[in-house]
């Protein structure tokens, strides 16, 4: 019995084999990436010159959260991210706006 695929079923097969292809490192046509790239936390502190309380109390940012992104027990999500890349290029004003 000769049974064919449908649609659907052969869209998700060549997906997979992108995937698969992807995952080897091979070039995929039309696929687009997003990559997120993560600040270091203790290099933006340190780079203010501030102790982890004063970078806490400045930034508004729970000094919990900074000691867990700081020893690696958290990793920083994309928003957070973003604001420590601000408050790497604007300290002074982003400061002035807590």
């Amino acid at each position: 019995m000769d049974k064919k695929m449908s649609p659907a079923a052969l869209e998700i097969l060549d997906g997979l084999h992108e995937a698969l292809c992807d995952a080897k490192g091979m070039p995929v046509d039309g696929l687009k990436k997003t990559v997120v790239y993560r600040v270091n936390p203790k290099s933006v502190r340190e780079s203010l010159h501030m102790s982890q309380q004063e970078f806490s109390s400045a930034f508004g940012i729970p000094l919990a959260t900074l000691r867990n992104w700081e020893q690696g027990r958290r990793k920083v999500d994309a928003t957070a991210s973003s604001y420590l890349k601000a408050i790497l290029k604007f300290p002074k004003e982003i400061m002035a706006a807590q």
